[in-house]
């Protein structure tokens, strides 16, 4: 029997699954953040091997046997420069595992398999690496492959330079109509009655202390993202156009994808990951709707497993090339 690891390795944390050639996953264990380009090398590390214990130990192996690894995949963002590459093969090749865990490594250097963590939440999120990932949480992005093993990114470049319909991009969107509606420059909104409410404010100038002077950065000003889409869920006209906003953004970036990578005839799926598509505004229905006229033999459909699951896959597949 032949036994992966597939690891999720993210800036807020790491996931492991240790699975078998049957596609079974014995185990699962979760560790704190591994994105080497902000934590260093030693702590992602450090990250990478305590999810990979954990998830030795829930899979609870009869410690008489001992089990061979013998693929790897772990899935990074950001991960694209031959550089970044070289950086985490040499961090899987110098793990420090426990000796005390049952399991053994036999990992030949084709069996390492280091790659961006869009390619690993297409996989997880379809159960193969055909078809087209819509990534929408804190930032955006689109990635897609096709049947001849063809890849097309489109956004993904941080919020300063893209994330175009991202939880950031929302919010954004939401403070800047509020503030404009609180000068008198803008429509009115319920946005800003909404925003000064859920974070305690005076008034909404005191928006620039929570934002600048308190540094804010993206993760907590993506975290206001929900406020925007629960009043276009109540009919805030405002609020609304800026849900349509982003799926019409969203939409054009799957669009070139589909356009690189599929014929109009081809069947092919369309995963939607991320925490913006499950809000109240029913941004994953206008998302559906939008695509349909553009893609019609395109499926939407919600992530069937985890990226981790899709690294795993990933892992075995390296056995064929």
């Amino acid at each position: 029997m032949t036994y992966v690891f597939g690891i999720d390795g993210g800036g807020t944390k790491t996931i492991c699954v240790l699975m078998d050639e049957n596609n079974v996953v014995l185990g699962r264990g979760e560790a704190g953040p591994s994105n080497y380009q902000t934590l260093g090398i030693e702590q992602a590390k450090e990250s990478i091997q305590l999810a990979i214990e954990r998830a030795v130990f829930s899979a609870n192996i009869d410690p008489n046997i001992n089990l061979k690894i013998e693929a790897i995949c772990l899935g990074l963002a950001g991960v694209g420069r031959a550089k970044d590459i070289e950086i985490v093969q040499f961090v899987v090749q110098n793990l420090e595992l426990a000796n005390t865990l049952p399991v053994t490594r036999s990992l030949l250097p084709r069996n390492i398999v280091i790659c961006s963590d869009c390619a690993i939440a297409l996989v997880g999120g379809t159960g193969h690496p055909v078809g087209i990932a819509v990534i929408a949480g804190t930032g955006s992005i689109v990635f897609g492959q096709n049947r001849q093993g063809e890849t097309k990114r489109v956004g993904g470049w941080g919020y300063i330079l893209g994330d175009e319909g991202s939880g950031y991009d929302i919010a954004v969107e939401g403070l800047q109509a509020a503030l404009k509606f609180y000068d008198g420059r803008g429509d009115v909104t319920a946005l800003a009655e909404k925003f000064q409410g859920h974070l305690g404010l005076n008034n909404l100038e005191e928006l620039v202390e929570v934002v600048y002077r308190r540094g804010w950065g993206v993760k907590e000003i993506a975290a206001l993202a929900p406020i925007v889409d629960r009043a276009a869920a109540e009919g805030d006209r405002v609020a609304d156009g800026i849900i349509d906003n982003a799926v019409a953004k969203l939409t054009f970036s799957t669009k070139i994808a589909i356009s690189a990578l599929f014929k109009p005839t081809e069947e092919f799926e369309i995963v939607t990951v991320g925490g913006v598509w499950g809000g109240d505004a029913n941004f994953r229905g206008r998302f559906e709707t939008a695509i349909g006229a553009i893609a019609p033999k395109a499926q939407l459909i919600s992530p069937r497993y985890e990226p981790a699951f899709g690294a795993a896959l990933l892992a075995l597949n390296s056995f064929n090339h």
